[in-house]
């Protein structure tokens, strides 16, 4: 007897421990995005329509969705943001929408306990906040649900939502020029070296702005460092964008010829064209 119940013991654990592991119908996805000096994560599952009417059918309108399927969707900031007006604070949030034919409610939601939308759990007062969002046709057809993200620079991104023929855009902000300007303020205090006062100055004729003081750390750079193709690179281009075309074109001209040394020759065509081009503006002024 007791060698029967040692081998049906030993059967069963055998079946247990051998468990099959199933491929998810909707498999989970993870989208990492940095804009500025900010991170975006966001952890959630792809249905697919699967030749199912997707909007207004699997999904259907005027109820709360979780944005994917599975567990809720969840987007993560390691710093804060503002999302058409509102101000989220950094952190992890559950995403979820409310969608119609001819608007969506998206949401934010703190209480991230809720397996997937929570349903009759689900307590609006815990919403960090809604925004309305109008849809938007695509002609591509887009089977499995996808999360990404489009038009990014130092201070802003979309977040796109695309199923079917469906897409929905989230304009999302970040403040990295408070944070870039106490950075470049506190390094240039401490001990700034050629790098420093050259990447202070690619950021901001990147931004668009401060082109004198931007100047004034190239050429400090260039005292530090030497010369180098791309300090006079950002020179050239902060010359031009001061209108100082004739300035410009010798910095580029002197980009181009550090570049063709170190056989960098995306800087060479980059040089080229500008010099025709700031040459004809010349020209013209």
């Amino acid at each position: 007897m007791k060698v029967l119940n040692l081998i049906l013991f030993t059967f069963f654990s055998t079946v247990i421990v051998a468990q099959i592991e199933a491929p998810k119908a909707s498999p989970f996805s993870k989208v990492e995005q940095d804009v500025g000096l900010t991170k975006i994560t966001i952890s959630y599952s792809r249905p697919g329509a699967k030749g199912r009417k997707v909007l207004g059918g699997l999904v259907p309108y005027g109820r709360i969705w979780r944005v994917g399927a599975n567990e809720s969707t969840k987007f993560t900031s390691d710093d804060d943001l503002t999302i058409m007006g509102n101000y989220l604070p950094k952190g992890t949030y559950a995403l979820y929408a409310f969608p119609n034919k001819d608007y969506w409610d998206v949401v934010f939601h703190k209480n991230l306990g809720h397996w997937g939308d929570g349903r009759k759990d689900y307590d609006p007062e815990e919403d960090a906040f809604r925004i309305r969002i109008k849809p938007q046709e695509i002609p591509n057809y887009q089977e499995n649900f996808l999360i990404t993200f489009d038009k990014i620079d130092h201070n802003s991104i979309n977040m796109l939502w695309i199923w079917e023929q469906t897409i929905i855009k989230i304009p999302i902000s970040v403040d990295t020029d408070t944070k870039m300007r106490q950075e470049i303020a506190l390094n240039i205090e401490e001990n700034p070296t050629a790098q420093t006062y050259y990447e202070a100055a690619r950021y901001l004729q990147e931004q668009g702005e401060s082109y004198p003081e931007a100047l004034s750390y190239l050429n400090k750079a260039i005292d530090l460092g030497g010369d180098t193709y791309y300090f006079y690179r950002v020179k050239s281009l902060v010359e031009a964008a001061l209108k100082d075309y004739g300035s410009a074109i010798i910095s580029a001209q002197k980009s181009l010829e550090l570049a063709q040394k170190e056989d960098k020759d995306e800087f060479v065509r980059m040089n080229e064209q500008n010099i025709y081009d700031w040459r004809n503006k010349k020209v013209k002024n």
